[in-house]
């Protein structure tokens, strides 16, 4: 019957192909799209340009609108898909591929001089083009572009290099040799740094890049969908004046930040996503919202630029502000200086190691206690099947200062749902793998009893504790500074949620909210 009949659009089911450069599905596109002014629509001069296309969904459905908003100044169908391809709809394949797919998107063929081209162009390529790049080893070791490793790709000809074009090249204005009004795209998101392990946490970041390349044209408008990661924490090839450049932008009108990515693709980006409208002529608040999930909105805040509060990051959830204000009231501006919050606790990461000895793999440790083998050594339980093997004093290279603490120990990297590993509490002569962060760390600072250990413990283990610390961990790693918003107690007493929720005064919904965090 004809009301069963489903016809999906290609485009959505190649959004599913790929976790590494992910296609962008029409929904998304069109969101993006609907960002931009309404007038641009009309306007047979405006000029767009998707500097990554992968699938050619971004110029299909700007044409789709380009379309409809010149009916009445050219009204013959084939004249006005003429003009627009032609004059106004630009595009660069980020690979050989990835042209032809757009081309036959776009164009409804792969040459867009072919019998099959919706417009007869004079060449195989129209206004989508692929323009051949190549890293540049100025140094011998990594591209000054990208800054990727030469082992790694300089390949042989014929194999795909990744030296995407558009920030390979010093002179981008002579690509296509004009001005765009609009540069919109899903541009890649990270390079493969080539560890042995290619564990993505070790890929770096280039998503910058691309905003920076497609600035240098001064475009009247950028729109991209990129991750999230930089909003909380500084990703890896991302530098930090990139950052406080972003977040101190006052050009941004809108943002759109999902904290969940499966609500844009269907493959995961850890930390989340988010997409833009930049505006070079605009001066003013970003209007910023944020998505729990692809059905939950919370109410668009209004920022003078995204970091308000001069935190160095961006508080996604307005919820979370709300919370932080809170203890503000009771515990003053304590998240702005580290020697008053959780993290002034928590030590540096490879606090024991020196990236040679007791790193997680490390095995030269005994299995049992002996005259020189007299310190509890605590390793990475998965790799190493058990808890704990013994060292001497020798085999640590560093902090020797800190052995004969109590201390908390408590996982450096941990998955999304718990936020934080399990506390633990160690005795005095003790040390730890890199796998661990040490609380409590510090001879000069703190001097734990193994009580006050147990009531870190007991803190740690609160909901409250863990919500704090996801408003700033959205990955895996969880370095001291996600500790920030965490505020220190008296840790002469035991602490649970119940005295937490009372002792800030939170509100039921409040409550609530945090009390969704699942139990250890």
């Amino acid at each position: 019957m004809l009301s069963s009949f489903h016809n999906p659009d290609i485009l959505t089911c190649l959004a599913n192909l790929s976790s590494d450069e992910v296609f962008t599905p029409p929904n998304i596109t069109n969101q993006m799209l609907d960002t931009l002014p309404k007038e641009l629509w009309s306007n047979k001069d405006a000029t767009f340009l998707d500097p990554v296309s992968k699938s050619g969904v971004f110029l299909r459905e700007i044409t789709k609108r380009l379309l409809k908003g010149l009916e009445s100044e050219i009204p013959d169908i084939e004249k006005r898909l003429e003009h627009i391809l032609k004059n106004q709809v630009f595009g660069i394949g980020i690979t050989r591929l990835t042209s032809e797919i757009s081309r036959r998107t776009l164009y409804c063929s792969k040459k867009a001089n072919g019998r099959y081209s919706i417009v007869n162009f004079s060449n195989e390529e129209g206004n989508l083009r692929y323009f051949e790049s190549d890293h540049f080893f100025a140094d011998g070791i990594k591209c000054k572009y990208c800054g990727v490793n030469k082992k790694l790709y300089k390949r042989d000809e014929g194999l795909e290099s990744y030296a995407y074009s558009f920030i390979h090249e010093d002179k981008l204005e002579e690509l296509f040799n004009m001005k765009f009004d609009v540069i919109i795209g899903n541009p890649p998101y990270q390079m493969n740094m080539g560890n042995k392990e290619g564990n993505s946490s070790k890929a770096m970041s280039i998503y910058d890049k691309f905003f920076d390349a497609a600035e240098k044209l001064q475009p009247n408008y950028i729109s991209f969908i990129i991750p999230s990661r930089w909003m909380t924490t500084k990703p890896e090839g991302i530098s930090s004046e990139w950052i406080k450049k972003m977040m101190r932008n006052r050009k941004f009108r809108e943002v759109h930040d999902f904290l969940d990515s499966k609500s844009c693709f269907p493959v995961p980006v850890e930390g989340g996503v988010n997409y833009f409208l930049w505006d070079k002529n605009y001066d003013g608040k970003c209007s910023y919202s944020f998505y729990e999930n692809i059905n939950t909105k919370i109410p668009s805040t209004r920022f003078d630029y995204l970091d308000s509060k001069n935190l160095g990051i961006i508080i996604r959830d307005p919820k979370a502000t709300e919370i932080i204000d809170k203890i503000e009231l009771i515990e003053g501006n304590y998240y702005t200086e580290s020697k008053n919050n959780f993290s002034s606790l928590v030590s540096p990461k490879d606090f024991f190691t020196n990236k040679t000895q007791l790193t997680s793999s490390w095995k030269d440790y005994k299995d049992k206690k002996d005259a020189s083998h007299n310190i509890k050594y605590y390793v990475n339980t998965t790799i190493h099947k058990k808890d704990f093997g013994w060292i001497s004093s020798k085999q640590v290279p560093k902090n020797h200062n800190s052995i004969g603490l109590f201390k908390v120990l408590i996982t450096a990297a941990y998955g999304a749902k718990k936020i934080v590993g399990n506390p633990f509490t160690v005795e005095k002569n003790s040390a730890c793998s890199q796998t661990f962060l040490v609380i409590g760390y510090d001879p000069d600072k703190h001097n734990f009893s193994e009580t006050e250990c147990k009531n870190i413990e007991s803190y740690i283990r609160t909901k409250t504790f863990r919500y704090l610390v996801s408003i700033k961990k959205k990955t895996q790693n969880g370095p001291r500074d996600v500790y920030q918003f965490v505020p220190l107690q008296n840790f002469n007493e035991e602490w649970s949620d119940e005295k937490l929720f009372k002792k800030y005064s939170f509100t039921e919904s409040q409550i609530k909210l945090i009390n969704l965090l699942e139990e250890y």
